[in-house]
């Protein structure tokens, strides 16, 4: 049996948590045990009190007592996970838990380390959004491939897997948009069997609760540099 610790940061999510975790609680897969750890990073709507009315739907509710940002809830939910691997998961419905059938497949039949759900594989569907978001992906993605001599085809997607004992949360430095660059960099520096699988896509707008800028790009490529050139102590 396979134990696998879903990662839910959420931060002002009362339209969305629910039904998310709703369809993370709906996942079967044979050989696979689930752990689901949200994290409320100091929501200010109604999102603490509605995973408080509905803890059926989760094995650990970790309360920040402040808005610190995705990467501190990230790491906050992390040092709670006890599974052999981790995944993230956002709050807002843009990915969906159906695919986790996918992203556990290179596990179950290749003992993989590390899996990435790809927007550019030929999913079954994809929501069109911003044209800047994804040449500035695609951007990040070619210059982490050329300095890490990968073949990646979207890195900057929520869905990424690996195995836990590949990453201490401890070692993390970065909070900002930029965590996720240096926990794939980490993972990837350590995996020895890394996959990608196709994903679906229901991207927000802005005015339905984006919160990611082009400017956080810059962040993302310092840290896909600083990964690969100097040491991440």
């Amino acid at each position: 049996m396979v134990r696998l610790s879903i990662i839910v940061p959420a931060y002002n999510e009362e339209a969305t948590i629910i039904p998310l975790l709703k369809r993370v609680a709906d996942q079967k897969i044979a050989g696979v045990e689930f752990e689901t750890i949200v994290i409320d990073d100091g929501s200010m709507d109604r999102t603490i009190g509605l995973l408080e009315a509905h803890p059926q739907l989760y094995t650990h509710l970790v309360r920040q007592p402040k808005n610190g940002g995705k990467g501190a809830a990230v790491k906050a939910g992390l040092a709670k996970a006890t599974g052999d691997y981790v995944l993230f998961q956002d709050a807002d419905l843009e990915y969906d838990p159906a695919d986790y059938v996918k992203l556990l497949d290179p596990v179950l039949r290749f003992d993989a380390d590390l899996v990435m759900g790809s927007r550019m594989l030929a999913p079954t569907y994809t929501r069109v959004y911003y044209y800047w978001h994804k040449v500035g992906n695609r951007f990040l993605t070619f210059a982490f491939n050329i300095l890490n001599n990968s073949t990646f085809t979207d890195i900057y997607t929520c869905y990424l897997l690996y195995r836990r004992s590949l990453l201490k949360p401890e070692e993390l430095r970065s909070e900002g948009w930029e965590q996720h660059a240096e926990i794939l960099s980490r993972v990837w520096a350590r995996a020895a069997a890394c996959y990608e699988v196709p994903i679906n896509y229901h991207g927000r707008t802005y005015g339905e609760g984006k919160k990611i800028r082009a400017h956080h790009a810059l962040a993302v490529l310092a840290m896909i540099v600083r990964s690969r050139f100097v040491r991440l102590a």
